[in-house]
């Protein structure tokens, strides 16, 4: 018998959308043919935000469609990447002549489904891109491999975008601006035990007890280091100590906190963590101006958190700050 609340396994994202729409249907629509969600109100006069990838990380991408952030999102199956006919419908159901940017997690299937899509309407459409790549766990010196994976900084552009976009900003401005959040960004992540897909019934990794695994990715992935259980201060300095090398950051500066529960992990244990990473940069000097605490970026029901750094200006606070009221995120 299956662990998962579903019917058909072949039915789980397109009900899952549909839930997703009968609840808050004063935000967001769903479009089955192919599938993918935009507003309900679709914007006029605005650049177009999209992005999407596969479903098991919700409340992403289709939970932060909305005012002030994504105008439509394209699920793929769980884990796996949305087609480029899915994308295509999206970006022409949303764009309103201003021109459309994507925000596109650093996946091969994700990147080279939108570029179809975007090359597709390349005669009719002007079409933008934004790469987020955040994960430190992937860094790599090869420069002909696929480069860092994209997790929970994707909120943050998708927020700044969003607000930008939505304030009447112009599609370069919007992209350069997606680009300049994620260049600000870097996030790693832990996890005591690895997600169960709902295809197999399967945890894609195992651990023994009193280990967790140092550097995990949102669909599975082992991290790069199987390190021991310690407590939750040490855990948090050694994901915030990288982050904030990677960055640059030192005393006088300000950051934002993204403390991504990643499917399993309870709030309890999102505050505590969130607490400790506070100590570590206040102790250090830096000043956390915005956080989000919660699961944002999931990774179906995998135990464990990850930390996203984001160095901020006085501009990207503002924008930060802006309204948004999506079915995930309201202020």
């Amino acid at each position: 018998m299956s662990r998962f609340f579903m019917n058909e396994r072949e039915t789980l994202v397109r009900q899952a959308v549909e839930g997703l729409v009968e609840t808050h249907g004063d935000l967001v629509d769903a479009h089955t043919d192919p599938l993918f969600v935009t507003r309900r109100e679709p914007a006029a006069g605005k650049v177009a935000l999209i992005s999407g990838g596969g479903s098991g990380h919700e409340p992403l991408h289709t939970g932060f469609v909305g005012y002030g952030m994504l105008d439509a999102a394209v699920p793929g199956e769980v884990f796996a990447s949305p087609t480029a006919l899915q994308v295509r419908a999206a970006i022409r159901a949303a764009d309103s002549g201003e021109g459309t940017v994507m925000i596109v997690k650093n996946y091969t299937g994700d990147v080279l489904n939108f570029s179809i899509a975007a090359e597709l309407l390349a005669e009719t459409h002007r079409v933008e891109r934004v790469l987020v790549d955040d994960d430190l766990a992937t860094q790599s010196e090869d420069d002909g491999g696929p480069g860092r994976r994209g997790t929970a900084a994707v909120v943050a552009v998708e927020k700044i975008c969003g607000a930008a976009a939505e304030a009447g900003a112009p599609i370069t401005e919007v992209r350069d601006l997606g680009r300049e959040v994620v260049s600000r960004s870097a996030t790693l992540g832990i996890a005591f035990e690895a997600c169960t897909h709902p295809m197999s019934g399967l945890r894609s990794f195992d651990l023994e007890p009193g280990e967790m695994e140092f550097g995990v990715g949102i669909h599975g992935e082992r991290g790069i280091e199987t390190r021991p259980v310690t407590e939750a201060a040490s855990m948090v300095e050694a994901l915030v100590t990288p982050l904030m090398e990677r960055l640059g950051v030192r005393q006088g500066d300000v950051v934002s906190m993204i403390v991504n529960g990643l499917g399993a992990t309870h709030g309890l244990e999102l505050s505590v963590a969130a607490r400790e990473a506070r100590r570590v940069l206040g102790g250090r000097g830096v000043r956390v101006a915005r956080s989000l605490v919660g699961p944002y970026v999931t990774s179906l029901d995998m135990k464990g958190l990850s930390i996203t750094l984001t160095a901020m200006t006085d501009g990207l606070v503002e924008l930060w700050d802006a309204p948004v009221r999506t079915p995930a995120l309201v202020w």
